[in-house]
């Protein structure tokens, strides 16, 4: 904006630093849902997240207030759980609340949506397999870029 309004050097400057700002934002937006899904998170906490990088550094006290709830604590679920019988666990309290003596504390699992056994072995591939998880984190965002690249800006392009 300095060079903008200031210097008078044109739009050039906005518009990069505007996709910056956006591929960041967007960046925010899917590691919440990720940590939201891990940590199985009810909807609305990871909507939240996500939404709390639309106002500038709102993140900050979003992230002190879910570390003080210990909502951040935990390992990544990136293998099954076992069970007490020595089985499989299918949902329920399995993962991070699953008592598997690693300090975690316990998860409300109620209305998340990592619940789901489709939603939990889908998380669990993808966290077995960072590079994949990057690739595909990266191939989202820059989807998504493009996608609003297309459609413009709010108030239309002036």
């Amino acid at each position: 904006m300095v060079l903008k309004y200031g210097v008078r050097v044109g739009d050039w400057p906005v518009s990069i630093a505007g996709l910056l700002h956006g591929v960041v934002f967007l960046s925010f937006a899917a590691t919440a849902v990720l940590v939201g899904l891990n940590q199985r998170w009810p909807v609305l906490r990871i909507l939240g997240t996500a939404a709390a990088a639309v106002v500038p550094y709102a993140t900050i006290p979003v992230e002190r207030w879910l570390s003080r709830r210990g909502a951040l604590r935990g390992v990544w679920r990136s293998e099954e759980p076992a069970v007490a019988s020595g089985g499989r666990a299918h949902g329920g309290a399995g993962g991070i609340a699953g008592g598997s003596g690693r300090g975690s504390a316990a998860v409300s699992s109620r209305g998340s949506l990592g619940d789901a056994p489709a939603v939990d072995s889908a998380l669990r591939w993808v966290l077995a397999r960072p590079r994949t998880l990057a690739a595909l984190l990266v191939a989202a965002v820059a989807a998504i870029t493009a996608v609003l690249l297309v459609i413009g800006p709010p108030g239309g392009r002036g």
